[in-house]
């Protein structure tokens, strides 16, 4: 009777625990993330792909994902971060400069001759985003903030190896302060989103535009144009651009804590610095694209890339002043980007 009475217990113990058991093996999620990159991009294959692949790997394959590239979901690259903001998508990687002056404290990052190297600047706009401006993406769980290798001039007909050669160019920009540099380098900036590039260049719309070399076979760079203007490290990188990796954040908190847990893992300044380490890293792949066409590649000397930060000087003034009227300190803001910059270029092996 004792033993019957026992085993009564625990089947009846085991059926009340079933159900949280099975709710328990199902808790699982799908999340689809939407990106403008190429699938045959190296951001795609080298960044986007194994970071979701991590993710479901830790999670024990409970989290999984629907990788759209190339705009698959539908709209165009410029409303990405509202997506992820109003849940038509759960994570989306894009550029904050897309949308022109919604997120000004951060576009400090893409003032002329500010990086030093991709995985040292992404750090210090971590950090930066974290100490300085935490409401810049406040309505999104930011999982991750980078930025590309140095920005490099590419052109069709016609070399640039001093300030003197952009008068004339038509060259596409990324983001409101690239725009603002092609300009003050004497060149017509046209501002579009880079999937456009190919069609602008082949219609003549540019005459060229400024990328890093990681994207430019992605986006037939290599094969619309001739020429390409890098700079010596010695005299400072022309620019670069910000990324945002963003989650939609009703997703992210929908989630239990231990898949939370497996995300926010996956996120913050190591995860930043791993991105932006790899889009520099994938820069020679890019440069050689070029090469083997017998395209000329000119590296723009530090002496002379003294006139070109000359030139361009103005924009850093200018963003002070537009953060000043805005009510931030934008004096501040900027030594704080560079002591970040520098903080970390100096812990940072490359």
């Amino acid at each position: 009777m004792i033993q019957r009475r026992t085993l009564l217990q625990s089947s009846a113990a085991v059926a009340l625990g079933a159900p949280a058991l099975a709710g328990f093996a199902q808790q699982s999620v799908t999340l689809k993330f939407h990106t403008f990159m190429a699938p045959q991009s190296n951001v795609w294959l080298t960044m986007h792909k194994p970071w979701m692949e991590k993710v479901e790997k830790e999670s024990g394959g409970r989290i999984k994902f629907e990788g759209y590239p190339a705009m698959q979901l539908g709209g165009t690259p410029v409303q990405l971060y509202d997506q992820a903001k109003d849940g038509v998508v759960d994570i989306v990687w894009t550029l904050p400069g897309n949308t022109a002056g919604r997120f000004p404290r951060i576009e400090v990052f893409e003032l002329p001759f500010v990086m030093s190297n991709a995985e040292a600047t992404s750090k210090a706009y971590w950090e930066y985003f974290q100490t300085q401006t935490p409401d810049e993406f406040k309505d999104t769980q930011v999982l991750a903030l980078h930025v590309h290798g140095p920005g490099v001039i590419h052109t069709a007909d016609k070399p640039v190896h001093t300030v003197a050669d952009m008068r004339g160019l038509k060259v596409r920009a990324p983001t409101r302060q690239v725009t603002k540099l092609v300009g003050s380098l004497g060149a017509t900036p046209v501002g579009m989103p880079l999937p456009g590039i190919p069609d602008a260049l082949s219609k003549g719309t540019i005459t060229g535009c400024v990328i890093p070399w990681e994207v430019v076979p992605s986006v037939k760079v290599n094969e619309l144009t001739k020429f390409h203007a890098e700079f010596d490290p010695a005299g400072g990188c022309l620019y670069t651009t910000t990324f945002v990796m963003a989650m939609n954040k009703a997703k992210y908190n929908s989630l239990p804590p231990d898949l939370k847990k497996v995300i926010d893992n996956n996120s913050g300044m190591a995860t930043s610095a791993w991105l932006g380490k790899v889009q520099q890293g994938n820069d020679p792949i890019g440069r050689k694209s070029a090469s083997d066409r017998g395209n000329t590649i000119f590296t723009v000397s530090a002496a002379d890339a003294q006139e070109f930060r000359r030139k361009s000087r103005a924009i850093e003034v200018e963003w002070v002043e537009d953060m000043n009227k805005r009510g931030a300190d934008g004096r501040k803001l900027l030594d704080t980007a560079r002591a970040l910059i520098e903080k970390h270029t100096k812990t940072t092996k490359t």
